[in-house]
């Protein structure tokens, strides 16, 4: 691979300046600051998205309440008052909570505090529909307890009982993977997660990374 192939594919990991943070410093030669894509001006793009973030329409609230969400309180509050303080600033009144079955205590928890913060707020649980997962093609022998019902993950259903409650922010508690993909495309409003699903680290996947040096070293193995 020639170089100038290899700068093309340089992104963000592959630095180690950061210079976009503060302006301190140089910008690298493949910057994505600075570098156009496939012939779209990022120059223009930037102004473009400067441009919509300053009205008053949605996009624009939102940027401007996650800012002053980060500055305000940066290292002083937790996830679960960051969101609560986030829905706030967004105007938020209805919270939907698109929770796993796995974490539906937590979940209830959550509904607690949302309820003492004066909003109001409407939950899913991701097994809603009592759908088994042979009707949409899983092998039995590919269920987690085989010869038994085993609801699917209903995400989609999810998001729609959600829509039809017309939640103003809606919070994922520990769907799949893949499963809170399905159900951020389908919502109508705004997603944000408060708990990541990862059976193995207690629901802290980045313990993963960092420990993939040590005792997660089998991520760095190159598949065959």
């Amino acid at each position: 691979m020639s170089r100038k192939k290899d700068l093309e594919h340089l992104s963000c990991t592959d630095c180690s300046i950061y210079n976009c943070k503060s302006r301190s410093k140089e910008f690298p030669g493949f910057c994505l600051t600075t570098k156009d894509n496939d012939e779209h001006s990022i120059a223009d793009d930037i102004e473009e998205i400067k441009h919509y973030l300053q009205g008053d329409e949605q996009d624009a609230v939102v940027a401007r309440a996650s800012a002053q969400v980060e500055g305000l309180f940066y290292g002083k509050l937790t996830r679960v008052e960051e969101i609560i303080e986030f829905a706030n600033r967004i105007g938020a009144k209805k919270i939907g909570i698109a929770t796993c079955a796995g974490l539906i205590e937590e979940a209830k928890i959550f509904a607690e505090i949302l309820t003492a913060k004066g909003f109001e707020y409407y939950s899913a649980i991701c097994k809603v529909g009592s759908v088994d997962k042979t009707e949409i093609g899983i092998l039995e022998e590919h269920k987690i307890r085989p010869g038994t019902h085993e609801s699917m993950c209903n995400p989609i259903l999810q998001a729609r009982i959600l829509n039809y409650q017309k939640t103003d922010l809606n919070v994922v508690i520990g769907l799949c993977v893949g499963h809170d993909s399905l159900f951020i495309k389908y919502s109508d409003a705004l997603v944000t997660t408060l708990v990541t699903k990862d059976r193995i680290t207690g629901h802290n996947p980045v313990a993963a990374l960092y420990t993939a040096h040590s005792y997660y070293n089998r991520l760095h193995q190159k598949n065959d």
